[in-house]
């Protein structure tokens, strides 16, 4: 796997795209959750709301893996959207022929790519982790590592949107067309998320069953739900009117649509013609 990942990195080191997406997402990260700070400091804090919040800092030890991965996570379209143009790019160039008649089994050609969208989520989870800790420091708290779970919510987040880059790419195959795919599917995942949500308060107002947040069971949104804003007094005022959170079954499913993912993309290229 070494060795194949060594093959990637000779297609990636020189490729524009690459570097500038690259660039822009670990530069967004910072800005994002920098702007979010700023924001909340100056703004938040003069109003109504802040009174109602009180001495809540979103980004002090306490708070700030929580708040730093569920903001961070808005960004993830970026290496997504690289995802998609790497993978693509093979059968758009032949290069996926070529390497095969090289030596590359299928296998090989389809778990590199996996192994690459994994890399690329490990890689956003280390920087959401130096942006969480570098935004604390400032905040003067003591150093702790409560709410850090969250990052892990982050990277199997991560994990999640990019393997499905990876299953899009090998179905469709060309790079415009399955990133439209993507933008439309998150779309309507997102409309029919949200129409769910409201059935499963219906549900819980009506006849008394909680049956959790329906629409946190949808592919994509399963990880989504997993990172939230921390809590603070305005969240806890609404929190009551909607239905409860089964943490652990929404975790689970998001871990089976991972593995999903995987056995689609796997199953497109061991069966299909490159």
């Amino acid at each position: 796997m070494l060795e194949l990942l060594k093959i990637e990195w000779l297609k990636l080191k020189n490729y524009k795209a690459f570097l500038i997406i690259g660039i822009f997402f670990i530069i967004g990260i910072f800005v994002t959750n920098y702007m979010v700070l700023t924001v909340f400091n100056k703004m938040v804090d003069k109003t109504e709301a802040g009174m109602l919040l009180g001495k809540f800092m979103p980004y002090d030890f306490k708070h700030v893996w929580q708040t730093t991965s569920y903001t961070s996570g808005y960004i993830l379209i970026l290496p997504v959207m690289l995802l998609i143009m790497l993978v693509t790019n093979e059968f758009t160039f032949k290069t996926n022929r070529q390497n095969i008649i090289d030596g590359m089994s299928r296998l090989d050609f389809i778990h590199v790519k996996i192994a690459l969208a994994t890399l690329f989520a490990m890689i956003s989870t280390i920087f959401v982790i130096v942006t969480g800790f570098a935004l604390a420091s400032t905040t003067g708290t003591e150093f702790s590592l409560h709410g850090f779970s969250h990052v892990g919510y982050f990277f199997l987040k991560a994990i999640s949107y990019n393997y499905f880059a990876v299953f899009l790419s090998v179905l469709i195959k060309r790079t415009g067309f399955a990133i439209g795919v993507y933008f439309i599917y998150m779309s309507a995942e997102n409309i029919i998320s949200q129409l769910l949500d409201v059935w499963s308060m219906k549900i819980k107002v009506d006849s008394k069953l909680d049956l959790g947040s329906l629409g946190s069971y949808l592919p994509m949104n399963a990880s989504d739900s997993l990172l939230s804003f921390p809590e603070n007094p305005l969240k806890s005022m609404a929190k009551s009117a909607f239905p409860t959170d089964y943490h652990y079954l929404t975790i689970s499913i998001a871990v089976f649509f991972v593995v999903l993912f995987y056995w689609f993309s796997r199953s497109i290229i061991l069966k299909k013609d490159l």
